[in-house]
């Protein structure tokens, strides 16, 4: 069995047209495209055996980019043979090759789609700057090569694997103004499921982290505009969809902790690069069970069912009319309740308080905001408020959550460094208690004149 990884360089500069072919580099784009390639490349097993490039400018930057510091000398060479717009080149070359169970080849298009076409009885129809596609071939040897023969494994693009090139021409959500809550509240919504399945890909490939951010954004806020809706109206209909969009975001948050504590952990353990190493370790391979377990959920029935009940509910006869007699006021009057409910909870808010008392006040400022933004110009001051506060209970969260986790970690691995460890959790749990502080001295909001 042979496994053969086709990668088209990255996105290359012609600012010079003064330069030949060969010569051209890689714009600022086709760099920021690297990363995220290398790691797609990596977690795909590309660099499992030999990784052959062009000598064109654009496809060595490609290769310098991508290839892993483990990466041996020896297996990572450059052909001038590897620079060719012909597949029948390409495919005599691989026919010649010896040995490698895995080859990688960093080259050029049409050379690369054509030659995939020529392999697979199904192929895609186009290859992208900085994508790729792995091939599964059913041979011993390379000279067995022939048309038809390979197995499509995947075919990866940069909207798969990096959210700055997935959403660099989308919108996020669509635009309202809040004079026509009948029209925007069924817009928002819809832009919002289109949001989530556009985003799913990104989520399950687990490669860039924002993709789940995002998707937790997007069920947050839908939930929250579905129980506007539903405190306005009454309409009991609503909550079992509103509990499926709540077990849809409930299924994300641990994954989503365990991203934010890995991308701190670095400065918090700065001088101590075993504790950063061994933390690193432990709670990599908690976030690889949890992105599985993730995956397995997005999977099961339960789940589509959730989505697909909303969905329908949304595009539903029943929904349009239960929103066709809002009014921009009836927002704003759920807007000033859940500010009242606010206000009270955080004069209740005690320094003993139990933690969730705090989850929860953060979770309602949330909803508040979510709300909001369905008139973001009529809400300015007040949303620039909103997110200040949001900074100060993230925080706090965040903090919450790496003490917990770092409990986590003492009772499952108590012989890692003891001593140190208790340090930086017994530091935590002071930056913690300081986050309360200033959380507790917030005071509450101004709300809307009705």
């Amino acid at each position: 069995m042979k496994h053969l990884f086709l990668i088209r360089h990255a996105k290359s500069s012609w600012a010079d047209d003064t330069l030949h072919d060969r010569e051209r580099p890689l714009n600022a784009r086709g760099q920021r495209q690297l990363a995220p390639l290398g790691r797609a490349l990596a977690r795909a097993g590309a660099f499992s055996g030999h990784v052959c490039a062009s000598p064109a400018a654009r496809a060595q930057q490609t290769l310098a980019g991508i290839r892993p510091a483990s990466l041996p000398e020896t297996a990572a060479q450059t052909d001038p043979a590897l620079y060719t717009f012909d597949h029948r080149r390409l495919a005599d070359w691989l026919k010649r090759c010896d040995g490698a169970e895995t080859l990688a080849i960093v080259g050029h298009n049409p050379a690369l789609l054509e030659l995939a076409q020529w392999l697979l009885k199904h192929p895609p129809q186009q290859l992208p700057t900085a994508s790729f596609l792995h091939l599964r071939l059913p041979i011993a040897h390379w000279h067995q090569l022939a048309k038809g023969k390979a197995r499509l494994e995947s075919l990866q693009t940069p909207n798969d694997f990096s959210y700055t090139e997935f959403a660099r021409k989308r919108r996020k959500r669509a635009d309202t103004d809040g004079s026509r809550p009948d029209r925007d509240i069924p817009a928002a919504l819809s832009h919002q499921l289109q949001w989530l399945a556009q985003l799913e890909p990104g989520v399950r490939l687990g490669l860039d982290e924002e993709f789940l951010h995002q998707y937790r954004i997007a069920l947050r806020r839908s939930r929250a505009i579905a129980e506007a809706v539903q405190a306005v109206t009454s309409d009991r209909h609503l909550l079992p969809v509103i509990k499926g969009l709540k077990r849809a975001a409930r299924a994300t948050s641990t994954l989503r902790d365990l991203h934010v504590w890995l991308g701190q952990l670095p400065d918090l353990g700065a001088d101590n690069d075993d504790v950063v190493t061994a933390l690193h370790t432990y709670f990599e391979g908690q976030a690889d069970e949890q992105q599985a377990a993730l995956v397995q959920r997005l999977d099961s029935k339960r789940h589509r069912r959730d989505l697909a009940d909303w969905q329908a509910l949304v595009e539903s006869r029943q929904f349009r009319r239960l929103t066709a007699g809002l009014q921009p006021g009836d927002i704003r009057t759920t807007v000033a309740q859940r500010i009242r409910e606010y206000n009270r909870r955080t004069a209740e808010l005690l320094f003993d308080s139990p933690d969730g008392d705090v989850h929860r006040l953060r979770k309602l400022l949330k909803r508040i905001r979510y709300l909001m933004e369905l008139d973001r110009a009529g809400w300015k001051p007040t949303l620039k408020e909103i997110k200040q506060r949001q900074q100060l209970f993230g925080r706090f969260q965040d903090l919450h959550v790496q003490v917990e986790l770092m409990r986590q970690f003492e009772q499952g691995a108590p012989d890692t460094l003891p001593a140190a460890i208790a340090n930086l959790r017994r530091e935590l749990e002071r930056h913690k208690a300081d986050a309360r502080r200033q959380t507790l001295a917030l005071g509450g909001l101004d709300g809307p004149a009705l």
